[in-house]
């Protein structure tokens, strides 16, 4: 199969999530990075574009200019990563769909509901596939344990438990730090921990239990003084069918480094799954011994084979299962594969409903909202 030609907006130099999408795009050897718009400052577009590579005459000041040169070259690329804070998402998903180039765009969807809007439209109108980059969506054992919940090992989903957590920003943030600097500003980020976090945690249980949220209810807080946006919350979720959920999203929890956990419980068996030590999950039936399930490990099946590169025992992470999402893009892209796995607008779209149904929750004193 032919490298998929990637171009990239954002993640020039000092960015860190897009040198993260350009070494998940590199892992199978499916894509190749031909062109950008690395960063709104020309020069640092340009300096970052001879870093990678690319080559001057595809180093473009604007995704404006990119999507319409792209779009007319023969050798034009097939897909762009977006790559920029979150509320410059809407702009350039729209630019390259109405292009007809395929979008990997880095998660949440956007910084409001206008732009989610207009990026839903977008998609309706283009024949160019959207992809979310949901990374943990792409962990083997998380997989494995959609096939599981799906196969009916645990029986009936009673309680699920996810929690994130964080604390990087147990202190003001430096004004320095560009990471800190666009997440605390509302205008930018769109929501604080239930944005940044939080909508990954939302997502994985939706996932992997297959639930569908009914209702939640919310409270958010500015644990430092003087923050705009929430970098703790607590969340209740009630789901069809009549689970229950509970959700953690903090960013000030001491001592906490990428905290993200997932617990699920039904009424014959139960899963747990931690993000720090990515390549275990315990699962237990009811009245039984807890079993360990190892990461490719003996006696999985389904398609375990698939989404692992390396022998059990060696550890793999947060840059493979980031590769899975690019592998899966990759062969949806070329028509080898159907992407049931793979986020998409409808994913983003829950996510922005998540987060805006958790700020009126809280500003409502904890009213339960319910999900359309």
């Amino acid at each position: 199969m032919s490298k998929v030609r990637l171009g990239m907006v954002g993640g020039g130099q000092g960015a860190f999530i897009g040198a993260v999408h350009r070494i998940a795009a590199r892992i199978d050897g499916k894509f190749e990075l031909v062109a950008g718009a690395l960063s709104s400052n020309p020069e640092r577009a340009a300096a970052s574009a001879v870093e990678l590579g690319i080559a001057a005459d595809r180093s473009y000041a604007s995704y404006e200019e990119m999507a319409k040169a792209e779009a007319a070259r023969p050798d034009g690329i097939e897909a762009v990563a977006i790559v920029t804070p979150n509320h410059m998402h809407a702009g350039p998903a729209i630019a390259f769909l109405n292009a007809g180039i395929n979008v990997i765009c880095d998660k949440p969807l956007a910084a409001t509901a206008e732009d989610a809007a207009a990026i839903k439209d977008a998609v309706a109108k283009s024949k160019a596939r959207f992809i979310l980059t949901h990374n943990y969506t792409g962990y083997p054992l998380i997989r494995q344990a959609r096939e599981m919940v799906a196969r009916g090992d645990l029986g009936k989903i009673r309680i699920v438990q996810a929690e994130y957590a964080q604390d990087w920003l147990t202190e003001a943030a430096d004004p320095s730090n560009k990471q800190a600097e666009w997440r605390t500003d509302p205008a930018k980020a769109g929501g604080g921990a239930i944005g940044d976090i939080g909508t990954h945690a939302f997502n994985l249980l939706s996932f992997v239990t297959g639930l569908k949220t009914e209702a939640l209810l919310a409270e958010l807080h500015s644990m430092v003084d003087g923050r705009r946006v929430d970098d703790n919350a607590h969340i209740m979720l009630r789901f069809e069918g009549g689970a229950r959920g509970m959700l953690w999203a903090s960013q000030v929890a001491v001592g906490k480094e990428n905290g993200l956990s997932l617990r699920i419980y039904g009424d014959k068996g139960g899963i747990e799954w931690n993000q720090e030590n990515p390549n275990v999950m315990t699962f237990a039936k009811f009245g039984e011994p807890k079993q360990l399930i190892t990461r490719g490990g003996a006696g999985l099946g389904g398609g375990a084979g698939n989404w692992t590169r390396i022998p059990p025992g060696h550890p793999e992470g947060y840059l493979e299962g980031f590769a899975n999402i690019y592998n899966d893009a990759a062969d949806l892209i070329r028509g080898s594969g159907d992407g049931a796995l793979l986020p998409d607008i409808t994913s983003g779209l829950d996510g922005m409903w998540f987060i805006s149904a958790c700020q009126e929750s809280s500003k409502a004193d904890g009213a339960w909202i319910k999900k359309p």
